[in-house]
Order: structure tokens, then C-alpha cells, then sequence
């Protein structure tokens, strides 16, 4: 792990320079961890792809002995259990007005709309991070075989439930939102509600299998 300042109140923690799941596994134990110590100079923690972004308290801790005891107590990471991920079967409508990229992923990558969405619906995905927007989920890893680049000019907003394409990642709208992503389809599926606990369906290390209707 690679320790870093970010800010005045920040602290950066690096677990790699790739996205796999092994790198998750390692920043799921980690933030499990650190919020299993109910430290009051911890703010908040915010896992993602390769890294771990902590908020502390300057007013009641530096930041050097925050890193001090940051290094100490991560000694005994190894003993974190990790519970078993949730899984989840989300229906997507596929294509047609739901999925004004369709065409642009087919053209891309040659092969037909329902091959685009069996090998899209085939997998099963990882939650790597929840982010972006509120219940956002970055989720991988897609099949090469139906990569697509971000588009040139995004687009001012797209529909909540709407299921994109960026590179190896797929991921949903959570909200109504701009959208730099290829869009191939839409689901019904709320992914974010404020009354309940998690505020998010989807949390990192969830699994995902998308399900065409």
C-alpha cells in the first residue's frame, strides 16, 4: 500500500495500478476495517477502483500520526473476513429506444444486437465502486469483445436506469444525468432511495447479472 497526502484533510492509499478483483478484495478488507474501528478523527471513506481516499479530522489528529496509525493498525488487515457478496439479477430492455447506442457498440465491434446482448447479459459483474452520482455502480469487467469508447461529445442527460458501456466497464444511471457512456439499454430498477439503509442497492463487491426482457 502507497500512502499519500490529498489535501488538507486527506489521505490517499494506493493498492495498485490495476483494476481486477483481487485489487478490490484488498480495498473492500481495508475499508471494512477502518470502519470497524469507530475512530472519531475518521470522516469519511471512500473506496474506489485502486485506492482508498480518508478524510480525517486535522483538528484532532495530524497528519503525520494519522499515517503513523494508519500503518500500525493495518498490520492485522489479514484477519478481515469479508461477508459474501449480494446478488443481484437486474431486467434490462435492450436496445430499440432504450439503448440509443446499440447500433454505434454493433457497428464497433461487428457482430449483431443479439449478440451484443447475450455477451452482455452473460456475465456476471463485480461492483468495483459506487460513485459518480449517488448509486452509480462501476462494474466489470466487461468482455473485449464488446468494448466501446466513451463518446466524443456527451450527451446532456439520459434517463434513470440506463445501462451504458465504457471501455471494460458497464454501468447504470442512477438518476437523470449527463452521460459520457454508450447507452444499449434501460431498467426499471431503483438503485438509490434516501428512506432506506444502504441509500444504495448495489455496493462494492456486489454481484450483478443483467437479465433482457
Amino acid at each position: 500500500m502507497d500512502y499519500s497526502r490529498y489535501g488538507e484533510d486527506g489521505v490517499r492509499v494506493l493498492f495498485g495500478n490495476t483494476i481486477d478483483l483481487e485489487t478490490n478484495r484488498e480495498i473492500r478488507k481495508f475499508y471494512l476495517f477502518l470502519k470497524s474501528l469507530h475512530r472519531q478523527d475518521i470522516i469519511d471513506i471512500i473506496p474506489s477502483f485502486k485506492s482508498c481516499l480518508i478524510h480525517f479530522n486535522n483538528r484532532l489528529t495530524s497528519y503525520d500520526d494519522f499515517i503513523a496509525f494508519l500503518k500500525q493498525k493495518t498490520e492485522n488487515i489479514s484477519s478481515v473476513q469479508i461477508p459474501e457478496p449480494k446478488s443481484h439479477e437486474i431486467p434490462v430492455h435492450y436496445g430499440g429506444e432504450y439503448g440509443p447506442d446499440m447500433e454505434f457498440v454493433c457497428s464497433y465491434s461487428g457482430l449483431n444486437e443479439e449478440e451484443v446482448i447475450e455477451i452482455h447479459s452473460s456475465i456476471v459483474y463485480t461492483v468495483f465502486a459506487v460513485g459518480f452520482i449517488p448509486g452509480f455502480p462501476y462494474m466489470g469487467t466487461l468482455d473485449r469483445r464488446i468494448y466501446a469508447p466513451r463518446l466524443e461529445t456527451p450527451r446532456l442527460k439520459v434517463p434513470e436506469g440506463s445501462v451504458g458501456l465504457a471501455q471494460l466497464q458497464t454501468g447504470i444511471y442512477s438518476f437523470e444525468s449527463p452521460a459520457g457512456w454508450r447507452i444499449i439499454g434501460k431498467t426499471n430498477v431503483q438503485l438509490f432511495d434516501a428512506t432506506k439503509k444502504p441509500y444504495s442497492l448495489l455496493q462494492m463487491g456486489d454481484l450483478v447479472r443483467f437479465v433482457p426482457i
